[in-house]
């Protein structure tokens, strides 16, 4: 009698273990989901156009096109090497650094640290920070940046330039320059007085310096 109700105690917790609900293992989903790229790819070597138009070569470790994501962009975080052309495919410009977020829809380049440009016309480009703006046709940038031009230099906290780099102004500026460079109303060399504008040139006298930022530092 004692082992048929010891049997039966065996029977019935073996029946209420089978019937209790069994747990599954599972991973969280991922969200957001702007975080998958729609494209990755490694090694890049390539030219890219517009509407027909060769503009420019990108050269980079690692391209991410990511459209999920607001707005949707092209991440450079191995760096980025670009070749810019005109019309006739003639090489405008290099440009490199080691960060960069291309926004297809907006056409805007962002540029982040050691951002470095050489011109076909010698002239030398050097920020930590760099936007390009392909629908105004400009480039800006709202950090310390250097500019060296075969004959003088520009130092300044603000820069801005057609994308041809072949009229800029820089605010803030120290270094050698000509009026000429800054075709802004409001600097202070166009709306001075005679007196103040004599003593600000004595301020800025030219100073030619053999001076040359490595592309590549």
């Amino acid at each position: 009698m004692k082992s048929f109700c010891f049997l039966s105690f065996i029977l019935c917790l073996l029946f209420f273990t089978s019937c209790k609900e069994q747990k599954e293992h599972t991973a969280h989903a991922i969200y957001p989901r702007d975080s998958v790229a729609v494209m990755t790819s490694y090694g890049v070597n390539t030219l890219i156009s517009d509407s027909g138009v060769i503009k420019y070569r990108i050269v980079t470790e690692r391209w991410e096109v990511n459209q999920n994501r607001n707005p949707s962009r092209w991440i450079f975080e191995k760096g980025l090497f670009l070749e810019q052309f005109d019309e006739k495919f003639h090489v405008q410009s290099y440009i490199q650094c080691d960060t960069a977020y291309y926004y297809d829809q907006k056409k805007l380049w962002e540029l982040h640290s050691r951002v470095r440009i050489l011109t076909k016309d010698g002239l030398r480009f050097s920020s930590e920070r760099l936007y390009w703006d392909e629908n105004k046709h400009e480039l800006y940038s709202n950090v310390y940046s250097h500019l060296i031009t075969p004959d003088r230099q520009l130092q300044g906290s603000f820069f801005r330039s057609d994308e041809h780099m072949s009229r800029y102004f820089v605010s803030n500026s120290k270094g050698s320059f000509e009026r000429e460079d800054f075709q802004n109303d409001n600097d202070s060399l166009h709306s001075s007085p005679d007196s103040a504008k004599s003593i600000l040139r004595q301020r800025t006298s030219p100073q030619r310096k053999n001076i040359s930022i490595p592309l590549t530092h």
